[in-house]
């Protein structure tokens, strides 16, 4: 029987402070060091490897932390979960994300259907619609074809297919899968649309309106923002336009859409990139066969999070480890670094996907907790975040857990060799400096340019970034989310703490404030 205890609660957890703590310095040094880096790696799926030596923990932290994941039953909550039981306590639905990408375990139902044939059937509406775009079957008024996709949507409806998009772009080129353009609009700044408006021949252009409810403020205004301009072209909008929403949604049945694909209450936006959401992008500008793959490798990954052996299950690892550093160490934030320019957004959708999710002070029966939860999470690609923000990292007053994320080799298979290495050379040579930079230091008596180490990270490797290990590297971060969240006895599904600004944005729009928010209005111009 499961039982959802506060972190506080459990004995495993007040264990876990009377465990020596690791002295990293020492521990990364010399020959310990190097037995930690080939000793201290899990698998992950399509080869890539989570990496942990630079992590302050080592066998009587990971015991400890074993114990924890038994109390806490974190391997069977995620088997009630993956079997539909009601995980997301805050709005009382189901939690079925893994769905879209492959059974785990019992079928699935809800609203009178067998959810992942719902979700295989939408990939397949979507992968024929594709398919019909890119042969021509599809076309604009003209008779010609689309040569690019402009997705309008904001929060998971944006930051997630953004990055999949970027993160697969030039892979794609490389691999003659390349098939349309895509360009995003998520703001309601009139700024983004009309800047990504002013680079696309509007003619030549299929948009996707993402929104589950159909009446996304900032959505539906740049939806009128686009028709505006494809009205100004000449064009009828509805030649142009596809929607991704909900079956209940008032988009749903709309003749304004060429087709309507959809996704359920059951996904939230931020772990929707491989619902219908980014399904719908990433097969027009990819093709259907490569977002399949990109399923694939997140449906192996988890497999490895249902693993019951903490030792076995990257994913669950990775997030004890956090909350070790969040909860005993007492470090506040995290920092994503892909060392990749691929993965340039990954760690913006990484932000949304934790902070939103963990950002949480109750539980998730609504009770305050009386301990720390989500850290604060950021990042840029390395090597750009080496001339930015690493001085703090290195030499600040807090201590940053650091994830790096490295490849062995680049997607588009071209270089230059400079000075007898290349740059793909050069790109790792920093990755495995700066690891062992912050754990270990230097010594110096000029103050200056002395650095304590001690700074703990892990990495994941791979060989390359692809559909197949992108979707793994995904699904390693969102389960690791969701493992956290049972650990902090938290609802990692909702996220309530975006809809009070909503609110208030919309009584200044109706003009019904007073007070400050009547003078911020008036200082606005609104």
């Amino acid at each position: 029987m499961i039982t959802w205890n506060n972190l506080d609660k459990l004995s495993s957890y007040k264990g876990l402070f009377d465990v020596k703590k690791v002295n990293l310095q020492e521990a990364m040094s010399g020959e310990n060091g190097a037995e930690r880096v080939k000793n201290y790696s899990t698998p992950m799926a399509e080869g890539l490897a989570f990496n942990y030596a630079a992590r302050p923990v080592d066998e009587g932290v990971l015991e400890a932390l074993k114990k924890l994941a038994e109390e806490a039953q974190l391997a069977e909550k995620f088997k009630a979960l993956y079997n539909g039981e009601m995980i997301n306590t805050g709005e009382k639905r189901l939690v079925l994300h893994h769905l879209t990408r492959g059974q785990l375990g019992d079928t699935v139902e809800a609203d009178g259907v067998d959810k992942r044939a719902f979700y295989v059937e939408q990939q397949n509406r979507i992968a024929e619609f594709a398919g019909k775009v890119h042969s021509g079957q599809i076309t604009n008024g003209a008779g010609e074809k689309f040569t690019t996709v402009v997705q309008i949507g904001i929060g998971g409806s944006d930051l997630g297919p953004r990055a999949m998009y970027l993160a697969l772009e030039n892979w794609a080129k490389k691999n003659n899968a390349f098939k349309m353009e895509a360009k995003f609009i998520s703001n309601v700044d009139p700024d983004d649309a009309a800047g990504v408006l002013n680079t696309i021949d509007v003619a030549h252009s299929i948009f996707i309106l993402v929104s589950k409810s159909g009446t996304t403020l900032e959505t539906l205004t740049n939806e009128s923002f686009v028709k505006d301009a494809l009205k100004n072209a000449g064009l009828d909008p509805s030649k142009h336009m596809i929607a991704v929403t909900s079956e209940t949604s008032p988009l749903a049945k709309s003749d304004d859409y060429l087709a309507a694909f959809f996704m359920d209450d059951y996904i939230g936006g931020r772990y929707s990139s491989t619902s219908a959401v980014g399904g719908a992008v990433l097969s027009l500008a990819f093709g259907p066969e490569v977002f399949a793959q990109f399923l694939d490798g997140a449906a192996e990954e988890d497999k490895l999070a249902a693993e019951k052996d903490v030792m076995e299950n990257p994913d669950m690892l990775d997030a004890l480890i956090g909350v070790y550093e969040r909860n005993v160490l007492g470090y506040p934030s995290t920092a994503v670094l892909p060392y990749s320019q691929a993965l340039s957004r990954f760690p913006a959708h990484l932000q949304q996907l934790d902070m939103e999710s963990n950002g949480k002070s109750v539980n998730r029966f609504g009770e305050p907790v009386d301990y720390v939860t989500g850290p604060l999470i950021f990042g840029e690609p390395g090597t750009n975040g080496q001339h930015s923000f690493y001085q703090l990292l290195h030499q600040g007053t807090d201590i940053v857990p650091l994830q790096f994320v490295g490849f062995r080799h680049n997607q588009m298979d071209t270089d230059v060799v400079i000075q007898g290495t290349t740059s793909q050379q050069k790109l790792c040579a920093n990755v495995a400096a700066q690891i062992m930079a912050f754990a270990c230091g230097k010594s110096d008596e000029n103050r200056n340019k002395n650095f304590e180490g001690g700074r703990p990270s892990s990495i994941i490797i791979g060989d390359q970034l692809n559909p197949r290990s992108l979707g793994a590297l995904l699904a390693h971060f969102e389960n690791k989310v969701m493992f956290q969240g049972f650990v902090w006895n938290l609802n990692s599904f909702d996220q309530e703490g975006v809809q009070l600004g909503k609110v208030l944005a919309k009584r200044v729009l109706a003009h019904e404030t007073d007070g400050a928010l009547k003078v911020y209005s008036d200082l606005l111009n609104i």
